[in-house]
């Protein structure tokens, strides 16, 4: 420990004196009270640190005391289902002790200390292992083992191995070449953990929503961004990809959010059930909690430490999804502290260096090769909060830079309650190609599809300014068709109710199958125009009523009804050329 006495206090930041020998983001102790700060700057023997809670009360000639060491998580057994502050502090601990209100300087381990978890060993006494291989598994959940790992920068024969039981996460489980490995370790939460190497993106992360799957995807590993203005809806679809996705583990990061949206979190999380494994959803999920009441400076921690927590997992070997809503509120933080160093701003008040702090954080996604020869992954969608839906600001055109998936939320479709609120002419996934062949060898030509959609929706669009002057009425008849089945694609497909106990959810068979069936119908009946029907006798086909009801059927229910569709299609389309022959 090194101590030091305070010299200036402007905010979340103090200026310290005489903490000689201490480090770049070495945890700091400020005040009686005992603050948790970080170093974010040092000066000879003068050091900045960034207090991570509301400094009120602090002045100079208070004690300081560096504890030489990093910002660190804690990682063992114990991290599902948990709810945590940007720093890791359990808020449910924390309420025990507090109320619901977070006293100051208030302290609590993150994982319980003792709590004994039942450990199985992999290995046997002169088993030679190295770093990230499995020495035991610790049933964390009903669908998380929890793999104990041999330490980053640990290798050897195992000297001891406990047996199996019940053991606390600071007992020693094991000693490997003369190091006690205890399931408990810290890891600091700016350093990224070590891998062998990344792999290609060529497997697609499946979100249930058909607009991601379907038409702008996420590969396992890949990095999307979200932006949209107040109440386009963007944590819904946060919520949506955090509840659905095919993620093994679900690191949901609230970050500057309004309480109320993370008390909905907090509430809905606990009783939605896992449609893999018909358990609790919390069974595989994470919570870090860091509303825009919170000290500002552990908003600015709080996505470091669910990256690290989500990279800790993805080392077992498991797809691990991140969540982070939003990093414009991170990005604000970081502006305030910015501001509060006196450093020079740069477009809108913002630090020079955001565009790589963004990437820093961004590139820590990855599917990876892990240290043990596993395959693992970190899957990570920021939510973006443009000031007025404005896009060219700067917090969303360098994330736009970093990420490969762009999901432009639109002010107008949400005013037109069309959810999620996606443009489909602005948005992009440039994951596309390398997820061609997995579509095709699982589930069919959805690039095609696809493309074929986009393009009648892109056509749309083009006649839309003609309609707006002369109305629908006035064009030929094939383009009065096109609009009728892109208004299907968009009603009957692209739309999907987030709280329908059906439709919150579509497997991407489904989704295929839905708009198989959609453009099935606008091929036959573009043939039924081009032989004179007009487009006011096929608006008469019951089909269209049994298209529009797809989203409504539960999966079972489609799979049977579905080849019906088509062939009510082909049968309707029929009987109206013979009633056009009898004429």
């Amino acid at each position: 420990m090194i101590e030091g006495k305070v010299k200036k206090v402007a905010g979340p930041v103090v200026t310290a004196k005489g903490i000689t020998g201490s480090k770049m983001h070495d945890i700091a102790y400020v005040g009686e009270e005992e603050l948790i700060g970080e170093i974010i700057r040092l000066e000879g023997d003068t050091a900045i640190v960034q207090v991570y809670e509301e400094t009120a009360g602090v002045k100079p000639g208070d004690s300081i005391v560096c504890a030489e060491r990093a910002l660190s998580v804690e990682l063992a057994p114990g991290l599902i289902g948990n709810t945590y502050d940007g720093v890791q502090r359990p808020l449910e601990v924390i309420e025990d002790k507090t109320g619901v209100f977070i006293s100051r300087g208030v302290k609590a381990n993150s994982l319980d200390r003792e709590r004994e978890w039942k450990f199985l060993p992999k290995v046997s006494e002169g088993d030679d292992v190295d770093q990230g291989g499995d020495l035991g598994i610790v049933h964390e959940s009903k669908i998380v083992d929890h793999h104990v790992m041999v330490p980053v920068g640990v290798s050897g024969k195992v000297e001891e191995i406990a047996s199996e039981g019940k053991y606390r996460i600071e007992d020693v489980i094991a000693k490997v070449d003369g190091t006690e490995v205890r399931m408990l370790r810290e890891w600091p939460v700016r350093r990224a953990r070590p891998i062998q190497g990344k792999k290609d993106p060529t497997v697609p992360l499946i979100t249930g929503q058909r607009i991601f799957d379907t038409f702008f995807p996420i590969a396992r590993g890949g990095t999307a961004a979200i932006p949209g203005g107040f109440g386009t809806g963007k944590t819904v679809a946060q919520h949506q990809l955090a509840k659905w996705s095919d993620a093994d583990i679900v690191v949901y990061v609230g970050c500057g959010e309004r309480g109320n949206e993370m008390a909905e979190v907090l509430k809905d999380f606990p009783a939605l059930e896992d449609p893999k494994h018909n358990v609790p959803l919390m069974e595989r999920t994470i919570l870090i909690a860091n509303t825009s009441n919170m000290p500002v400076a552990a908003r600015e921690a709080s996505i470091y430490t669910g990256i690290t927590i989500g990279e800790y997992f993805r080392d077992m070997g498991y797809g691990v999804a991140l969540m982070a809503d939003s990093t414009s509120r991170w990005a604000e933080a970081l502006r305030e502290i910015s501001a509060r160093l006196e450093e020079m701003p740069g477009e809108r008040g913002f630090p020079a260096y955001l565009g790589s702090r963004l990437a820093d954080f961004y590139e820590r996604a990855g599917r990876v090769t892990t240290l043990s020869g596993k395959e693992g992954s970190v899957s990570v969608v920021g939510a973006v909060s443009p000031g007025g839906g404005d896009f060219s600001e700067p917090v969303t055109q360098n994330t736009l830079r970093i990420t490969k998936v762009f999901w432009a939320l639109d002010s107008d479709l949400a005013q037109r309650r069309h959810f999620p609120a996606i443009n489909w002419l602005d948005s992009y996934s440039k994951y596309i190609d390398q997820l061609a062949d997995w579509y095709r060898e699982n589930v069919g030509d959805v690039t095609g599809l696809r493309s074929r959609s986009l393009e009648l929706l892109q056509r749309e669009d083009e006649l839309q300014e003609i309609v707006q002057l002369v109305g629908p009425d006035a064009l030929p008849e094939s383009q009065r068709l096109l609009l009728e089945c892109t208004r299907m694609i968009r009603e009957d497909f692209l739309q999907q109710f987030a709280y329908d106990d059906v439709d919150t959810y579509c497997s991407l068979g489904k989704q295929v199958k839905m708009l198989e069936l959609i453009l099935k119908f606008y091929d036959v009946t573009r043939e039924l125009v081009r032989s004179g029907t007009g487009v006011d006798r096929i608006r008469q086909m019951k089909v269209r009523n049994d298209i529009a009801r797809m989203k409504q059927l539960p999966e079972d229910e489609f799979k049977d009804k579905s080849p019906r569709i088509a062939e009510m299609i082909d049968g309707q389309a029929e009987e109206i050329r013979e009633g056009a022959a009898v004429e």
